[in-house]
């Protein structure tokens, strides 16, 4: 079991954001969050990378107890995961392999040739394998999104966390990216997203988990 939570209660700012939580994710499972907007998705996501704390309940992730986790050990808890945000958070002054060229160095990757190797390995994973050059700027919406999946595949998680990754890109490019998504689960990377887009849902069945 990847994740177990059980009567998890979580809180913001001393206030009750989700309480009787019970959650459990397998190896290779995609999960469907959905609720209304303020239903808690995006702070239970939160509280898997250790952003928002456990306030009650057994809340574990990948041998890793969100109850007692140090500080110190949270960057190697976040190293396990690949996160995916709706807004990018690409840097704009540099091209698509320097961005991930940064992120592979802020985790460790010394060596060269390896780095590049795992650029080239990921940005084709996503169907983006000729555009490392370019700047964010000169990429689509649903282009920039791909390289957000590839920088959160870049450090093999055991599990992808994705909150509304299709809220910015229209129906066609968010249904690409969705199956994109599952094709990752598929190869055994587990994968939990929120989204409010109920065509998709139905599109691409998998297991669902109301908010409310």
């Amino acid at each position: 079991m990847l994740i177990e939570y059980k009567d998890v209660e979580i809180r913001q700012d001393n206030i009750v954001v989700l309480q009787d939580l019970d959650f459990t994710l397998e190896k290779g499972q995609f999960v469907y969050l959905l609720g209304k907007v303020g239903s808690g998705k995006s702070s239970f996501l939160k509280s898997l990378y250790a952003e928002l704390p456990i306030a009650a309940g057994q809340a574990h992730i990948l041998d890793y107890n969100l109850r007692k986790i140090k500080r110190k050990h949270i960057p190697l808890l976040r190293r396990k995961l690949g996160i995916i945000f709706q807004d990018f958070q690409l840097l704009n002054d540099r091209t698509i392999a320097e961005n991930l060229h940064f992120v592979l160095r802020a985790t460790g990757w010394k060596n060269r040739r390896a780095i590049a190797e795992r650029i080239d390995y990921v940005l084709t994973t996503v169907g983006m394998a000729t555009k490392g050059y370019k700047r964010p700027h000169q990429l689509s919406g649903g282009e920039q999104q791909r390289v957000v999946i590839a920088r959160a595949l870049l450090n093999s998680p055991e599990i992808i966390l994705a909150d509304e990754p299709t809220g910015n890109l229209d129906q066609y490019t968010a249904r690409d990216l969705v199956a994109l998504l599952h094709d990752i689960a598929g190869n055994g990377t587990s994968v939990i997203m929120a989204t409010h887009n109920i065509a998709l849902v139905e599109q691409f069945p998998a297991e669902k988990f109301h908010f409310e």
